[in-house]
């Protein structure tokens, strides 16, 4: 996982994430002195259905509640339900689903890198590889 500073936001510098292919190691998201680690081992691609995709994605839904609201928590809520809609009742994740979904984490990185639930959803889209 790398960031890079891409640009200078009101405090700084802004970063943004990229995850890539993350197996069998340890991996975390955070700043400012708050790191959240998880380690990805015996799970693949075949253990992540939409079903447990959809419980993360609900997760991270419910922990954003605690922070303050303003237009980005609503782009990525907006999102986040977006994609909770596409993965309700489906039997499989469908194409571009996962690529969505990281894009928006990337996108988002600063709101979301305190959260606990960012990074379970990030290990999850890193074992699908998309």
């Amino acid at each position: 996982m790398a960031t890079d500073d891409s640009g200078t936001g009101a405090g700084g510098s802004q970063q943004s994430v990229r995850i890539g292919s993350i197996s069998d190691s340890a991996f975390s998201i955070g700043g400012d002195h708050n790191t959240n680690t998880v380690r990805r081992g015996d799970a693949g691609a075949d253990a992540v259905g939409p079903q447990v995709l959809l419980e993360a994605v609900l997760e991270l839904r419910a922990a954003l509640v605690r922070l303050p609201r303003g237009d980005d928590r609503t782009a990525l809520d907006t999102e986040l339900d977006g994609v909770a809609e596409s993965l309700e009742g489906a039997e499989e994740i469908r194409p571009g689903l996962v690529a969505r979904l990281r894009g928006a984490l990337e996108r988002w990185a600063p709101l979301v890198e305190s959260v606990a639930a960012a990074t379970a959803l990030a290990g999850l889209l890193a074992s699908l590889g998309g």
